[in-house]
């Protein structure tokens, strides 16, 4: 077996699901740690689909999320593949860029560092 490589076989096949980037993460998992420290959220979770990937936060671990963020690759030509949806499913923001949907969410928390 001297002098033979073997190839690593490359997929052309896409992803079988759509993963956040470890600096969008850093950057929604920031901010609910400022959330929970104002006492605004308690509990998260996160689902990877073949569609989308989607993190949603609690007030309480049995609630419907308090914030629901997902992000949809196919509809980044379009309106943009960020959407941030509110408690009552209701479209928050949509947006090109992760900064700009979260800071909806950021706004909220300086209102209630300072009431």
């Amino acid at each position: 077996m001297s002098g033979v490589v073997t190839p690593f076989p490359l997929s052309a096949s896409p992803p079988s699901q759509v993963p956040f980037a470890r600096e969008e993460l850093t950057r929604i998992l920031d901010l609910y740690g400022r959330m929970v420290a104002a006492g605004e959220w308690r509990d998260y979770a996160l689902q990877f689909g073949k569609d989308a990937a989607v993190f949603c936060a609690y007030r309480r671990a049995a609630d419907y999320p308090s914030a629901r963020l997902e992000k949809r690759p196919a509809l980044r030509s379009r309106q943009g593949m960020w959407v941030l949806y509110g408690e009552l499913g209701q479209v928050l923001k949509r947006g090109h860029e992760l900064p700009g949907v979260l800071a909806v969410l950021e706004r909220r928390l300086v209102k209630v560092v300072e009431g």
